[in-house]
């Protein structure tokens, strides 16, 4: 929710919101975005690669609390949804890409109280939308249904983007800056045991669950996954990016950790059988390895998984 405005690299335009209807300063304001939205297109023309960058209220309660900032004037939450819905879809159409991040009212204030910033001015909606340190926050926009699938994707962004930056500032910014051998290291392991984890299981349709004991509180990480019969894997690729992460702080600092991997093994094409599964895992710091009895993860109880070694 916010005017335009730059991240560091690539020009970035970033939206207050649906366009306003039927009032004088609506017209103006839509007059003002057409004239942004023509400047990012010569940009475009002339060679750069343009980003609509757009936060979005989550709930009626937040939509609430934004009003005494003015970034929308549609008279309620449906209405809001509906015309933001529209919005992302008229930028599909315009830019080369398309991003959104939950708008969180607290967050916002105290970024404004944080920097000095009036939070109904749109230059403060610019600096909270395209701030560094939020851009793990960011998803593309690939048309799907807002108000559906895309609106609680934002909400876990945003969580999964405190637990990003919560990792980072363990691996003294290792994560997103220039890996060093050890973090490069334990970043690949995780990765490795998380495969070999799937791999084990086979296919089916899972969540892993997965908890690393840190100074500064728990890091914490979930993710839904389809594993099909030929080995094809779905899973949100921010899920991924998180899980990847949490393991890796847990192994470069050597911090005590549990995972969970819980669903329905198998699949349609044998003959629709599907079983009930849940394995666990655990970490001192250096190795995963199965649980050493019944554990309950975040209310999933699960016993000892198969040895991730004897997974190739």
């Amino acid at each position: 929710m916010s005017r335009n405005g730059r991240a560091r690299r690539t020009p970035d335009c970033t939206a207050a919101g649906p366009r306003p209807r039927g009032r004088s300063r609506a017209g103006a304001d839509r007059a003002e975005r057409v004239e942004r939205a023509e400047g990012c297109e010569r940009q475009r023309a002339e060679g750069a690669g343009q980003a609509f960058v757009i936060g979005v209220l989550t709930d009626a309660a937040d939509f609430e609390r934004a009003r005494a900032w003015r970034l929308s004037d549609a008279p309620d939450f449906e209405h809001y949804l509906r015309e933001t819905a529209e919005l992302l879809a008229d930028a599909r159409d315009r830019f080369d890409t398309v991003r959104a991040r939950m708008f969180h009212p607290q967050d916002f204030a105290e970024f404004c109280l944080l920097h000095g910033l009036d939070p109904a001015e749109p230059a403060a909606r610019d600096r909270y939308l395209v701030n560094p340190p939020l851009q793990t926050q960011l998803l593309a926009y690939q048309g799907e249904e807002l108000a559906g699938d895309f609106v609680p994707r934002l909400v876990r962004a945003r969580e999964n983007g405190l637990t990003l930056r919560h990792a980072d500032l363990l691996l003294d910014g290792g994560l997103y800056g220039e890996r060093d051998e050890a973090v490069r290291a334990a970043y690949e392991r995780g990765a490795e045991v998380f495969r070999r984890m799937l791999l084990g299981a086979g296919c089916g349709a899972y969540e892993l669950r997965l908890a690393v004991d840190a100074p500064g509180g728990r890091l914490a990480a979930a993710a839904r996954v389809l594993q099909w019969e030929d080995g094809v894997v779905r899973i949100n690729d921010e899920d991924l990016e998180l899980l990847c992460a949490v393991f890796c702080a847990g192994l470069a600092r050597e911090l005590p950790g549990l995972a969970v991997l819980h669903g329905a093994q198998g699949s349609a094409a044998a003959c629709g059988e599907y079983r009930p599964t849940a394995w666990a895992w655990a970490s001192e710091g250096r190795v995963w390895a199965p649980a050493a009895g019944p554990v309950r993860l975040d209310g999933v109880a699960a016993e000892p998984g198969y040895r991730l070694e004897t997974v190739c």
